[in-house]
C-alpha cells in the first residue's frame, strides 16, 4: 500500500492544503481511499472502530511521507462521529473532502428468515452512519465554502440478489440519501455523490464467501464480463475523482465501478 501512495506522484497535488475524513479506513476500499487522499497532498483523518488497523493506515501513509491522524469512532453513536469531524477541524484546521465508506454485511438469509437484530445492525451502520456523518460533515464544509462527499453505496444498491435483502435494502438508502443532500447543497458548494463497486477482492467479500459457501474464482469472478474481481485501489480512484475538481459538475450522481457487473 506504502508503495501505492509512493509511485507517481503529481507534479501538482490535486488536494494539496485539503482536509479528507475517511470512515472505515482500517482495511479494504477504506483505507485505499485513505492511502489515495494523501497520495494528492490531503491531510486525512480516519475513524473507524478498530484502533490497531487504523493506526497501521496512518502508520502507512505517514512512513510515505504523508500526513494522516486517527481517532476511534463508532458510526452508530452520533457524539464520535461529531467528535471524528472536531478532531479534523481541530487538527488541520477545517473539513473539504470526506468518504463515508463504514459499512458491514450482515447476515445472509432469506428475506423471511432475517431477524430484527440483523436489520438493526446493518441499516444502522450502513445508513444512519452515512446519515449522521453527512449531518455533522456538511456544516464544517460549509465554514470553508464548499466541499465534496462521496458515499460508499454498491452495485446491491441498484440491484437484488438472493438472500441479502437487509444489505441490499442498506445500499439502495445510500443511493437515495445521496441523491437528497445533493439536492440540498450543490447550491451551497458542496457536491455530494456516491460510488457503487461490484465485487471487490476484499476481506468483507471473504466472509461473505465463506457465508455463502461460494469460490470467489468459480462463483464471483464469473459475475463480472471483465473476468476478474476489482481491487481496492480501483474504487479509491473512483472515489478521487468524485472528490476532484474533474467532477467539478457531477452531483447527485451514483458512480457505478463493477467491471460490467450491471451491464447484462
Amino acid at each position: 500500500m506504502s508503495e501505492q501512495l509512493a509511485r507517481l506522484t503529481p507534479m501538482t497535488k490535486e488536494f494539496e492544503g485539503k482536509v479528507a475524513l475517511v470512515t472505515g479506513g482500517s482495511s479494504g476500499i477504506g483505507r485505499a481511499s485513505a492511502l489515495a487522499f494523501a497520495r494528492e497532498g490531503a491531510k486525512v483523518v480516519i475513524g473507524n472502530r478498530n484502533v490497531q488497523r487504523g493506526e497501521e493506515t496512518v502508520a502507512m501513509i505517514q512512513e510515505a511521507g504523508g500526513t494522516a491522524s486517527f481517532k476511534k469512532t463508532d458510526v452508530l453513536v452520533a457524539k464520535e462521529i461529531e467528535a471524528l469531524v472536531d478532531h479534523a477541524v481541530k487538527t488541520y484546521g477545517g473539513l473539504d473532502l470526506a468518504f463515508n465508506n463504514a459499512g458491514v454485511e450482515g447476515e445472509v438469509a432469506p428475506v423471511v428468515d432475517q431477524t430484527e437484530a440483523n436489520y438493526h445492525a446493518v441499516m444502522d451502520v450502513n445508513v444512519k452512519g452515512v446519515w449522521l456523518s453527512m449531518k455533522y460533515e456538511i456544516p464544517r464544509m460549509l465554514e470553508r465554502g464548499g466541499g465534496a462527499i462521496v458515499n460508499c453505496s454498491s452495485v446491491a444498491g441498484l440491484i437484488g440478489f438472493p438472500n441479502m435483502s437487509i444489505y441490499m435494502a442498506s445500499k439502495h438508502a445510500v443511493i437515495g440519501l445521496t441523491k437528497v443532500a445533493a439536492l440540498e447543497y450543490s447550491g451551497q458548494g458542496i457536491r455530494i455523490n456516491a460510488v457503487n463497486p461490484a465485487v471487490i477482492d476484499t476481506e468483507m467479500v471473504d466472509r461473505l464467501a465463506a457465508a455463502m459457501s461460494l469460490k470467489k474464482q468459480d462463483d464471483l469472478v464469473p459475475l463480472h464480463p471483465i473476468g476478474r474481481l476489482g481491487r481496492a485501489e480501483e474504487i479509491a480512484e473512483a472515489v478521487i475523482w468524485l472528490c476532484s475538481t474533474k467532477s467539478s459538475f457531477v452531483a447527485g450522481h451514483s458512480l457505478i465501478v463493477d467491471g460490467g457487473f450491471t451491464a447484462r
